[in-house]
């Protein structure tokens, strides 16, 4: 493509509400934009620097063993109530109800769903460790976002889950992945 084809919309003010100076950059350059408040979308610029990072992040977990999933980033919160966090994790965790009155979150992390991914299905030792990650959307209702990328209501994050035999063998895939 060419470059006077690229949208880029840059801007020669930086918006009143960013901070720090990564923010105010990636904004004025054509990188991302905000939508609302700790909201963003990333432009044509903003995803190639995205997609390039998250294949260095998918190459390193890959090399050392870590298999990549996706889960859904709408969660049943009956996963959360099970585990207790439904009604301690606060406002920052989206309820909603489907048209069924089923209760769901958004998912600001994923500990419910992965153990509920492998419960039953793991039934040896034989089988661990096993380490798996996805890099997906995540949300949690910051009461106040800012930090611009660092802070956001709405967020890529690459969560890694791994399951163990034993304590020796979690220390031992704990230090690979450091």
């Amino acid at each position: 493509m060419k470059f006077s084809k690229l949208y880029a919309p840059t801007a020669k003010e930086a918006p009143k509400d960013a901070s720090l100076a990564s923010h105010k950059f990636l904004l004025r350059a054509g990188y991302a934009e905000q939508v609302g408040s700790g909201l963003y979308n990333f432009l044509p610029l903003g995803k190639r620097v995205l997609e390039n990072i998250k294949n260095i992040v998918k190459e390193e977990l890959d090399e050392a063993g870590a298999q990549e999933i996706s889960m859904s980033f709408v969660t049943s919160a009956d996963l959360w109530r099970e585990s207790g966090r439904f009604d301690v994790y606060g406002k920052e965790l989206l309820r909603f109800k489907d048209r069924k009155e089923n209760d769901f979150v958004l998912s600001p992390t994923n500990e419910e769903s992965v153990v509920a991914l492998v419960r039953g299905k793991v039934t040896s030792y034989k089988q661990l460790p096993l380490n798996l990650y996805q890099m997906n959307t995540k949300f949690r209702d910051e009461a106040r976002p800012r930090f611009g990328l660092l802070r956001g209501r709405e967020f890529l994050m690459k969560d890694g889950y791994s399951f163990h035999a034993n304590a020796e063998d979690l220390d031992r895939e704990f230090d690979l992945m450091e």
